[in-house]
């Protein structure tokens, strides 16, 4: 099996899993860099992620655009891939989503999101917040063009995500299996803050020496990562694909 097929494999299995976790639902989407042309990434046609087969796989060039003549429909939001390749040259994959429990921390000055169980280490110790209206004004919330996904990919700097007000967030990894892991955990991390937010008193975050503690130990393919990985598309039903790297 090639190297495109079977990233196309791993895509697939990225949206079975992100659709079963409850990261998306019919809208969302995730995208990985092309391996042989760094300027290209890979990502669905416009199709909800649960339903997304090998077949359903585009390749689209720095602007968001097709590189081959293609006549199906294509995600609205692809900017936001698009751009943030174009800005990280580190980030490998990319995953865009609207988790009901991650919305208010775009909404609410009051309180940030931040990492306070061990497992949300992963989306770092500052969650930027990128408002489209600071430089578009009043727009339908939809990152719609390159402009506007440059505009995001600004706001999450060096970050591995930003949440977008009122619309959803962008989480960016060096891996495939690290950005689809980060994206499970992400409204998770967001239920225990709300809900320790709602019994009082001082919030115990993740200092940064545990966050780069949590940092120091991970490998894509760790035992650990894999047993999470393997959990996952099981439960999705697509647990046959499965193949290790090197398999």
């Amino acid at each position: 099996m090639s190297t495109l097929d079977n990233i196309f494999r791993d895509l697939v299995i990225a949206n079975r899993i992100l659709a079963k976790e409850d990261v998306v639902d019919a809208y969302g989407h995730v995208s990985m860099r092309h391996p042989d042309n760094p300027n290209h990434f890979l990502i669905a046609r416009s199709v909800a992620p649960e339903l997304v087969g090998a077949d359903d796989i585009v390749e689209l060039d720095p602007r968001g655009q097709p590189v081959r003549d293609e006549k199906r429909t294509l995600y609205l939001e692809r900017f936001i891939h698009a751009a943030i390749f174009e800005a990280r040259p580190d980030v490998t994959a990319v995953v865009h989503a609207h988790a009901e429990d991650t919305l208010p921390f775009g909404i609410a000055d009051a309180t940030k999101l931040r990492p306070v169980i061990h497992s949300g280490s992963f989306i770092g110790s500052e969650v930027p917040v990128w408002d489209i209206a600071d430089n578009f004004g009043d727009t339908n919330l939809l990152v719609t063009n390159i402009e506007q996904g440059r505009d995001l990919a600004k706001c999450l700097g060096g970050n591995n995500v930003a949440m977008m007000r009122g619309h959803g967030f962008a989480a960016a990894g060096r891996s495939l299996i690290e950005v689809v892991r980060m994206s499970v955990y992400l409204p998770r991390n967001a239920r225990a803050l709300i809900r320790a937010k709602q019994l009082g008193g001082r919030i115990r975050y993740l200092s940064q020496g545990e966050i780069d503690a949590r940092n120091r130990g991970y490998s894509p393919y760790s035992t650990e990562t894999w047993r999470a990985w393997e959990y996952w598309a099981n439960k999705a039903g697509c647990g046959d694909m499965l193949r290790r790297p090197g398999e």
